[in-house]
């Protein structure tokens, strides 16, 4: 019997992560007495992981400099989590995507560039971790683009790259799945534009919520 299973990226997909983020980052940059990064760059790193996103953000800072700013960010993040100030809404009808997948059979996963602790809070936060079957996340694997994320998903739900879609808001999702053959699509609400997720190999880019179930039909 074929597995049908479809793999969500969570900032930006799942969630709307970037407020945490933007304010985790300017926190850490600030520990180190540097400017906070533009919150529009921010958002466009959004999706990989914290020492490739800090890369980008600060490229001339040396190696240990980077690593600190990561330190700082994972300090700042956890704090914010546990002081309950931060806020990661689920985008509109993404619930009722999820319910209705998991009810016609589809094994569900999330690869996300978060640690699998903020992964487990955020899906805990809005009732949703019953329903995921595959978690994978940066503290195991390289950062996005690089397939591991979708290639250990494949794995541990038995599924072939033909039975799995990767659903996403930014390139790094979609050259991700397309590294692998896996389908890719893209979603509208997030942090890259749809063009940009089409030029990138997306077949096709959900509107809203109830677009996106009509894509997966």
């Amino acid at each position: 019997m074929s597995v049908r299973l479809a793999v969500f990226d969570c900032d930006g997909t799942l969630v709307d992560g970037q407020a945490g983020v933007v304010a985790a980052m300017a926190r850490a940059f600030a520990a180190e007495g540097l400017a906070a990064p533009d919150p529009r760059m921010v958002r466009r790193i959004v999706g990989l992981s914290l020492p490739q996103a800090v890369a980008r953000l600060a490229p001339t800072l040396g190696a240990e400099q980077r690593a600190s700013v990561v330190e700082h960010y994972k300090a700042a993040f956890r704090t914010a989590r546990e002081g309950g100030e931060l806020v990661e809404p689920l985008f509109d009808g993404l619930a009722g995507v999820i319910e209705t997948l998991a009810a016609r059979g589809w094994v569900l996963g999330v690869a996300t560039g978060k640690s699998r602790r903020g992964l487990d809070h955020c899906l805990a936060m809005h009732g949703l971790t019953r329903h995921f079957n595959t978690l994978q996340t940066a503290d195991h694997h390289p950062s996005k683009p690089h397939p591991a994320m979708l290639e250990a998903a494949l794995d541990e739900a038995l599924a072939t790259p033909g039975d799995a879609v990767m659903i996403g808001d930014t390139v790094y999702d979609i050259d991700m799945a397309r590294a692998i053959g896996v389908r890719a699509i893209g979603v509208a609400w997030g942090y890259h534009a749809p063009e940009e997720l089409i030029a990138a190999g997306a077949e096709a880019v959900a509107r809203d919520a109830a677009h996106l179930l009509e894509l997966l039909a």
